[in-house]
């Protein structure tokens, strides 16, 4: 199933794609769901935390808009006129992993990771596909792309072995970990590089890991203005998502709803040479695609 949440008179809503159109949630169970429908989840987090037995029950609310016909077309958006939000909107954690890719450490010439490199990000960081993403020329002149691969947590995972560690994950998503490499590198903590506003537009959906597989078995990209910049393959993770979700739950206890960040391939504007780092400016388009994932497209604008 494809989660998502949209913008409602400044509230998120939880939506799902389907053939037809974008089902609204909460209009359709009001107007549509029997009596024994009315405890479904209405709010992206509560199904998160209901696991796959609450997909299953929004699978029947969708199964019951789509066989209404005209009825339950009034339910449906039209994707192209909703005004997405992350599709997960409040993570206890936001974690990231640097370096996971092989090739992307090579290219920055750093050593391969022992162990996860961790480091985190916040709330503030979030924003949805289609939104504007203010960079902060006052503070920095290099702001850098990353397409990654985000882990969304379904169930509480504290001491977990690697062979369970994906029994505790609700569904993947795609990432742009925006990284203004000057204030990266300004200290050897990379946290103010990575946390300035927007900086980790998340979605367009939220596809549930039945729908996905095997996470370290798929096709990602990143595209600016038309150009490939990074191609990649998630099997070219130094440390795989069971591993990382393992690792971390040895030192903290992860809860439904967090996020892992797991690291972006070859082909970051930090990897070229000097003479050819030419960073995000305004009016700059990126797509962050990843296969079985979707497309996530934001534009950098000026901050006001």
């Amino acid at each position: 199933m494809k989660l998502l949440t949209f913008n409602d008179n400044g509230n998120f809503k939880l939506g799902i794609k389907t053939e037809k159109g974008i089902l609204d949630v909460a209009a359709a169970i009001e107007g549509m769901a029997s009596d024994q429908m009315i405890s479904l989840s209405t709010t992206l987090h509560a199904v998160i935390e209901g696991g796959m037995a609450a997909v299953a029950q929004l699978q029947r609310l969708v199964n019951i808009v789509l066989e209404a016909g005209s009825e339950g077309e009034a339910y449906l958006l039209d994707e192209t006129h909703i005004q997405y939000g992350p599709c997960v909107t409040n993570p206890s954690k936001i974690i990231c992993v640097g370096l996971n890719y092989r090739k992307h450490a090579e290219e920055t010439n750093a050593p391969i990771p022992e162990y996860p490199i961790l480091f985190n990000k916040f709330s503030n960081t979030l924003t949805g596909h289609g939104a504007e993403v203010p960079l902060p020329e006052k503070v920095s002149s290099q702001v850098d792309y990353e397409a990654e691969l985000v882990i969304v947590i379904g169930k509480k995972a504290k001491y977990v072995e690697k062979e369970h560690a994906l029994d505790h994950v609700f569904g993947y998503c795609n990432v742009n970990d925006l990284s203004a490499r000057d204030l990266q590198m300004r200290t050897q903590q990379w946290l103010l590089g990575k946390s300035c506003d927007s900086f980790s537009p998340l979605g367009p959906f939220l596809v549930t890991a039945d729908e996905v597989g095997d996470p370290n078995n798929l096709d990602i990209r990143c595209i600016v203005n038309g150009e490939v910049r990074q191609h990649s393959h998630t099997s070219d993770m130094i440390f795989y998502c069971n591993e990382i979700v393992s690792y971390i739950s040895q030192h903290m206890t992860l809860l439904p709803g967090d996020i892992i960040l797991t690291g972006t391939p070859a082909g970051v504007v930090l990897g070229y040479p000097k003479e050819k780092q030419f960073y995000l400016k305004p009016g700059d388009v990126v797509t962050i695609e990843i296969e079985k994932l979707g497309s996530l497209t934001n534009m950098m604008v000026a901050e006001k």
